[in-house]
């Protein structure tokens, strides 16, 4: 029996295709993790956009724009646009989380790490998509806005440790620096957690709620300005100890860079979020602060991604931490 011409070319193009997928990290590899922390940083950027110009019931319902409608009407003017824009560049975070996946597929053995990262961000999108729907179905209930903006916060801290681990050797690793460093570093990593928490408090407290019916949590927002302020200067205080702990530890994990970059974050999130409060939070500097706020998580990700170093290094600790004995094997 003679073969289907039309399934012999199809088995072909899928050959070719398939070929084609890189079976090592290259260029492809390192510019898709790249892409899927960009994509997921920007859209916490057009999300605030959404909240901050009263737009997040645009749309009034999910998935649809309207009852009738997939997408806005005219009646529904610039909110609606504004909303349903944000809404389709999540079309934009799925195409590049399957280019992602497709380009690690083929070594799902030797990178299995790459491979479940792609897969779990992958799956997460949709998830964040259906949590964004949920806070158009409860009118835009604070908690459930914050929820969905922690979601976010999630993806880049995943999409981070995707890009530390593209460049990374693949294979066991050990700590290459001293265990008070990896303490410090655990302590300002929970202080960044309870800061961006606590800032997601206060700006449910506040007067940006993404439409004038929305409710607010009815927390005191002054109040929670100034409960936000403290773990956010004992996160500078840390980061100071990682920033000179940093000299001490194997220059090729470059924690000098790492912890010089959160710091860097650091004082900017400080300054913008002085400047929003005595300028009366207007859009864009509360929109600069949110930004600021994923960034801050992806570096604080990018400071514990590179406590290790391959296993088997040679480190010399009496160069970098005094008598703390080595953590990897010597040869």
């Amino acid at each position: 029996m003679a073969a289907d011409p039309t399934t012999t070319s199809a088995r072909g193009l899928f050959g070719r295709f398939w070929a084609w997928l890189p079976v090592q990290v290259d260029r492809r590899v390192i510019v898709a993790a790249w892409a899927t922390l960009v994509v997921q940083i920007g859209i916490v950027g057009t999300g605030g956009l959404v909240r901050l110009t009263g737009s997040g019931l645009g749309c009034p319902t999910w998935p649809r724009c309207t009852e009738d409608s997939l997408v806005p009407t005219p009646e529904m003017g610039i909110h609606g646009i504004i909303e349903f824009g944000n809404r389709t560049l999540t079309f934009v975070l799925v195409v590049v989380a399957i280019l992602m996946f497709l380009f690690v597929v083929r070594m799902r053995r030797e990178r299995r790490d790459l491979f479940w990262l792609a897969l779990l961000i992958g799956l997460y999108v949709p998830l964040q998509a259906v949590i964004g729907g949920i806070t158009v179905l409860t009118n835009l209930n604070p908690y459930v806005v914050g929820l969905h903006y922690f979601a976010s916060v999630a993806l880049v801290a995943l999409s981070a440790v995707l890009v530390a681990r593209v460049y990374a050797a693949p294979g066991p690793r050990t700590l290459a620096v001293p265990r008070w460093f990896v303490i410090v570093t655990h302590v300002t990593s929970a202080l960044v957690l309870v800061t961006v928490i606590v800032g997601i408090l206060v700006t449910g407290s506040g007067p940006h709620a993404g439409d004038g019916g929305a409710a607010r949590n009815g927390l005191n927002p002054e109040l929670m300005q100034h409960v936000h302020s403290w773990p956010a200067y004992a996160l500078v205080a840390a980061t100071l100890v990682l920033v000179v702990g940093a000299r001490r530890t194997p220059p090729t994990l470059r924690l000098r860079l790492w912890t010089g970059l959160l710091l860097a974050v650091e004082i900017a999130q400080i300054v913008v979020g002085l400047w929003q409060a005595r300028a009366g939070l207007p859009i864009a500097l509360v929109n600069i602060h949110m930004v600021l706020a994923v960034l801050l998580v992806a570096a604080m990700t990018a400071v514990v991604m590179h406590l290790k170093a391959p296993a088997g290094v040679v480190q010399e600790p009496s160069a970098y931490a005094g008598s703390v004995e080595p953590t990897s094997a010597r040869t």
